[in-house]
């Protein structure tokens, strides 16, 4: 006789089993949330968005609680809060992260002047200063609770440190060129496109990646930075550095071939499509990465 089905993560976050719903009372009251103005509705509803994207598919109780009870539920709720736009989070969040900013961003940079620049350049992304259908968007918002905060906080100001070297080059190379009379040629037409299914597994793959797994990943294939730097700016040793590029990397390879099996290829067809060169395939690389996604520049084969 077969019983009724599992709850999933959204019903885990929601509360329709009892044990769940226990566990989501519980990690509620532990986790601040309540003194830093973050309802209890949107306590879950944040639970079940997180347990959708990581859970997918996931019926056993157990598993799913052990994974919320895994999560980083304080950091988690400060900088949702933050996100929200209550005072007294921001209050405890620069309490506790501004100088640990700073002096992260003086390691990169090694300028007082810069490092300042820098913090705050991140500060107004996590914030929030554009609005989407009349609403702040604050990057804090894509914060998960999977890492630490400060962790999570070091890769997204690393790729602000890097997207303001980007945009400084292109700015001072485009006014030397000018400046010298060159006359800049229309762009050449794309490339033809690859098959749409190889897009869509593609930006399947690098959507599920975690801010430092993007970072790591652009630095290292998109800018070419060595390792023992790409560790300084994330304060790691480079081999820690190493091993991640080769996990993501693998990681991010097999989550492609299995997009294209759900698509219908073959796994004769999803070698042949992941030889293509990336620089042929229709993928706005450098968007995906600054759109909280990474790059497919790493689709190649391990040495």
């Amino acid at each position: 006789m077969s019983g009724a089905a599992n709850p999933g993560p959204q019903a885990a976050a929601t509360g329709a089993e009892p044990r769940l719903q226990a566990l989501a009372h519980e990690l509620y009251q532990r986790s601040g949330a309540r003194e830093l103005g973050l309802p209890q509705e949107q306590f879950a509803r944040l639970l079940a968005e997180i347990g959708t994207k990581y859970l997918p598919g996931e019926s056993d109780p157990a598993r799913t609680a052990e994974f919320y009870r895994s999560l980083r539920i304080e950091e988690l709720v400060l900088a949702h809060a933050c996100a929200a736009g209550s005072e007294r989070a921001w209050e405890v969040f620069l309490t506790r992260y501004r100088v640990k900013l700073y002096d992260a961003a003086y390691g990169m940079v090694r300028d007082e002047v810069r490092a300042r620049e820098l913090a705050d350049s991140l500060y107004a992304e996590l914030y929030g200063t554009e609005t989407r259908a009349g609403k702040r968007t604050s990057k804090l918002a894509h914060y998960t609770g999977r890492g630490s905060l400060e962790g999570w906080l070091r890769a997204v100001l690393a790729q602000e440190h890097v997207n303001s070297y980007r945009r400084t080059r292109r700015e001072i190379s485009l006014e030397e060129k000018t400046e010298e009379g060159v006359q800049f040629a229309a762009s050449d037409p794309q490339p033809a496109g690859c098959d749409a299914r190889l897009v869509a597994a593609t930006d399947e793959a690098l959507a599920a990646l975690s801010a430092e797994e993007r970072f790591i990943l652009a630095a290292y294939y998109l800018d070419g930075r060595r390792l023992a730097e790409i560790g300084r700016m994330l304060g790691v040793h480079e081999s820690t550095v190493s091993r991640k590029l080769e996990r993501v990397a693998g990681g991010v390879r097999k989550a492609i071939v299995e997009g294209l099996l759900r698509r219908g290829m073959s796994r004769a067809q999803t070698e042949e499509a992941l030889e293509t060169d990336v620089r042929d395939l229709d993928l706005d690389i450098r968007r995906q990465l600054s759109q909280e996604t990474s790059s497919s520049a790493f689709l190649v084969k391990d040495e």
